[in-house]
């Protein structure tokens, strides 16, 4: 299988959680990794750690809000001074706020859209003319099971999640041209620091590493194959 050994990766919303786990994952292969994520000291702690655990990984970070539109282009802008082409985009960053269509604060769905949705679109736009000129290159969104089916309490989040999977499909269809994939990650539950002391004995839900191995395993494809969308679920099925 193909290697990531040397491979320039970006990915958001990395300090933590899915991202994490995949910053992870590109390090022990040995990739090049951009990385960013909103809260700064959290950002620079992962790429410490990282660096000590895996010492043939290259590692650059740099803190950005990405639910605002300018700092998602400067982090475009900051990726594409660092590497001439990104070969793997992952655009993780979320946020999650509870609530129903009817009853959800106020701006519920201004803010999902602005992080869940926006920020990959304002980067990708941002990063993939290089991906483009070099024929090459794999982008990942992370979705949510959210993306295909509505729930409870879901409200704002479940739209924005929606909308980035039909930016996923577009994407796909105008990068078909140009060798490069698209793939949509819809993950169900995921063991993350927002379901705090959790008690997952039983693994009832995911590791964030499942996600990441099932990212590591769509890049060692042939050229000819490409996975376009991925739903990953509990084996017992959704919470």
């Amino acid at each position: 299988m193909n290697s990531n050994k040397g491979k320039n990766v970006v990915i958001t919303g990395a300090s933590r959680g899915i991202g994490l786990a995949v910053a992870e994952a590109f390090a022990a292969e040995g990739a090049t990794l951009l990385l960013s994520s909103r809260n700064e000291v959290a950002l620079y702690n992962t790429v410490a750690a990282l660096q000590t655990k895996y010492p043939e990984a290259l590692i650059k970070a740099k803190a950005f809000d990405l639910s605002v539109k300018e700092q998602s282009i400067q982090l475009g802008k900051w990726v594409n001074d660092n590497c001439k082409a990104v070969d793997v985009l992952v655009n993780n960053a979320g946020n999650f706020v509870p609530g129903s269509v009817h009853n959800e604060p106020d701006g519920s769905l201004e803010t999902m859209i602005n992080t869940n949705l926006y920020s990959a679109y304002h980067l990708t736009r941002a990063i993939v003319p290089n991906m483009m000129a070099a024929k090459s290159g794999s982008v990942f969104n992370i979705c949510s099971i959210a993306s295909l089916q509505a729930y409870a309490n879901g409200g704002a989040y479940s739209i924005s999640k929606f909308a980035l999977l039909g930016f996923s499909k577009n994407l796909r269809e105008e990068m078909k041209p140009h060798n490069i994939k698209v793939c949509a990650i819809m993950p169900g539950a995921v063991l993350t620091d927002s379901w705090g002391d959790y008690d997952n004995s039983k693994n009832r839900i995911m590791e964030a590493k499942d996600v990441a191995d099932i990212i590591i395993t769509a890049t060692k494809l042939s050229a000819a194959a490409v996975i376009e969308d991925i739903v990953l679920r509990p084996q017992l099925g959704d919470l």
